[in-house]
């Protein structure tokens, strides 16, 4: 039986709003002869059933086993040509499409002269929508038109659209030698997270190198641009320079300040600058540009021009509560931020089919700090449990390990000694397993291990031995990313001074407070 996540046509059914579902039976009812067709009539089932169960449809009646595949696919089919009419769908985008498509229906009943005349206008917007894409397609259709439709101006048009179709060329193979190594880069950065050897460096290093292209980048557009600082930002993640991460999210983001029609043209990609300038904001401290830069986001998505779609819905969800759950930890506040677990678990329920697991952890992983930081240990272990148990997580291995080194320390803080003892034998066994056992860790895991065997009065030196030898890595450029997931050292200075850590956390935000 297939399973609702997995079909497809039940989620897209239930993903569509009441105006969607309105105007997909105005569609349909366009023509008399399909108020009584099956495919709606398995629309308004699919509609109605919380559950997907073939079974159930199969007992309606609307269709035999042997034909509801195909009466699925065409009423998959039916729906995306609604939606594709729908004025909210109605970007620059899908009407530079829809205008190509309509000069190509021109240019096969061989009305060549209205094929150009649509073709040259269209071109023009695809060009300054940095659509060079679609641009390119449009001049190679002009080019098989001229060859068919002589004119006088045939020796002049020629030499246009070669030009023409060169410059474009040339500009879209630049934007997918980019593209191909920001992605590159992307996947490394999911895989195995920050470098963690010279070794590694190397690697990363050379290869971003090797397979960056040459460029001038005064002769480089807008797409081209963003694609090379989203390298850049890949590149600097993976090594761990969070100031060139800061460099060239800031040169992102302002990108689009500066081309502000191409916010509400590529709201994702501007969505995406602004998260990852401020997890590089985080990462170097520097709360009071963090907040500036958050403010100004929430307000730029409160613009009646911004793009209102399911998709963007989910990145702003989740873009917006990740950073402000950061927010919260830059600050100490953690007791703040406690009204934001209610928000992030309704919206990981109601976002669920758009989002994907790894970023659903990631919030998950955040709460737990959260709750750790006000002290409540076992509401931390449970939402780091989500992430330990999680069988499908196959990428950000970074995110596992340090999960279960805080469930460590969290069933340290909440007396939990017999879970301790099993927690460390499979953390230590997982940490190997994954080859990402760092020196901060082995230090964690020695501590604790040796906590049987202290005495009470020994368990402040030890604490304090602890934290020196850990100390040394706080700035070391392949240990320091253990402080970034979880901050150890404030929560061994907690102990050593007799304050809770979100006391330690809140006196050194407001030490560095620029």
């Amino acid at each position: 039986m297939t399973n609702a996540h997995k079909d497809a046509l039940f989620v897209l059914v239930k993903s569509l709003s009441k105006s969607e579902k309105r105007q997909f039976k105005l569609y349909v009812g366009r023509l008399g002869v399909n108020t009584d067709a099956k495919f709606l009539a398995l629309f308004n089932l699919l509609d109605k059933i919380k559950h997907y169960d073939e079974k159930t449809i199969l007992e309606s009646g609307i269709v035999k086993k042997a034909q509801l595949s195909n009466l699925k696919a065409h009423l998959y089919k039916q729906i995306l040509v609604s939606l594709r009419l729908n004025p909210v769908n109605q970007n620059i985008r899908v009407q530079i499409r829809e205008q190509l498509d309509f000069a190509t229906i021109l240019y096969q009943k061989g009305l060549y002269k209205q094929s150009l005349k649509i073709l040259d206008k269209v071109k023009s917007i695809a060009i300054e929508n940095e659509e060079k894409n679609i641009a390119y397609e449009i001049v190679e259709l002009e080019k098989i038109i001229e060859t068919q439709y002589i004119t006088r101006s045939i020796p002049d048009r020629a030499d246009e659209l070669a030009i023409q179709a060169k410059e474009l060329s040339g500009h879209n193979v630049m934007t997918s030698k980019l593209s191909n190594l920001s992605l590159q880069l992307y996947g490394m950065m999911l895989k195995v997270g920050y470098v963690r050897s010279d070794e590694d460096y190397q690697k990363v290093k050379t290869y971003f190198n090797d397979h960056l292209p040459l460029y001038n980048i005064e002769d480089l557009g807008f797409r081209e641009k963003l694609w090379l600082y989203k390298a850049y930002l890949w590149y600097s993640f993976l090594t761990q320079d969070f100031l060139s991460c800061f460099k060239y999210a800031s040169k992102w983001v302002d990108l689009f300040y500066d081309h502000k029609d191409m916010i509400y043209l590529n709201p994702v990609f501007f969505l995406k600058g602004n998260h990852y300038l401020l997890e590089s904001l985080f990462y170097v401290q520097y709360s009071s540009q963090f907040k500036e830069v958050l403010e100004r986001l929430e307000l730029t998505i409160k613009e009646k021009e911004f793009p209102d779609n399911d998709n963007i819905n989910s990145l702003v969800f989740m873009y917006l509560n990740a950073n402000k759950l950061n927010l919260h930890f830059l600050e100490g506040t953690f007791e703040k931020g406690l009204y934001l677990v209610k928000i992030v678990e309704y919206g990981i329920n109601k976002h669920r089919d758009r989002i994907d697991v790894h970023h659903v952890m990631v919030l998950y992983y955040k709460i737990a700090c959260l709750y750790f930081g006000i002290g409540d240990n076992k509401t931390c272990i449970q939402y780091l449990k989500k992430i330990i148990d999680n069988k499908n997580l196959k990428m950000r291995e970074d995110l596992m390990c340090f999960a279960r080194v805080l469930s460590l320390v969290a069933h340290y803080e909440a007396g939990m000694d017999y879970h301790l003892e099993v927690q460390l034998k499979s953390t230590y066994k997982f940490l190997l397993k994954m080859n990402d056992m760092h020196a901060v860790q082995k230090e964690m895991i020695k501590f604790l291990r040796s906590l049987g065997g202290i005495y009470p009065n020994q368990l402040k030196a030890e604490f304090q031995k602890l934290y020196t030898e850990l100390k040394k890595y706080e700035d070391h450029p392949y240990e320091k990313r253990a402080f970034l997931y979880l901050d150890i050292l404030s929560w061994l200075e907690s102990h050593l001074q007799n304050k809770p850590v979100s006391q330690i956390m809140r006196e050194k935000a407001l030490a560095k407070t620029r």
